[in-house]
């Protein structure tokens, strides 16, 4: 699963999820792409899903690109401890997703293929997705 190897800090500050996507929102490398609708944290393993899923279902036949990489670190204290005592320990790593945000490309693959792995793919994340072309 993705995950930084090194950060400045370890533990964030949760932030906001408003707005929408101003930067990473068009295709740069390939002539497809899911695009998402909906603001959320995903988690690396979430990444990984989608990623596995697209990669068997188009074999050796597509590139892929991952455009978002997971490098906000979430805490989680532990079960049953009582307030107080500091912010707990790094528990799992997301990406911030914004509306517009184009999450994979893909290129090098017919039409019909490209559009079937990531419609296939889509169903693996917990947001509404449009699928993208240039074409």
């Amino acid at each position: 699963m993705l995950s930084p190897k090194r950060t400045k800090f370890r533990k964030m500050h949760r932030g906001r999820l408003k707005g929408r996507a101003y930067r990473n929102n068009k295709l740069c490398y390939g002539t497809y792409g899911i695009q998402a609708l909906e603001p959320i944290w995903l988690k690396s393993n979430q990444l990984e899903a989608v990623r596995k899923t697209i990669s068997r279902y188009t074999k050796k036949i597509g590139k892929l690109w991952i455009k978002i990489f997971p490098d906000k670190s979430i805490t989680a204290r532990a079960k049953e401890s009582r307030m107080g005592s500091g912010k707990g320990a790094v528990s799992h790593w997301v990406t911030v997703v914004k509306p517009g945000m184009i999450l994979f490309e893909l290129s090098n693959a017919p039409k019909v293929l490209a559009e079937k792995a990531l419609k296939i793919a889509s169903y693996k994340l917990p947001i509404k997705t449009k699928i993208i072309s240039k074409i």
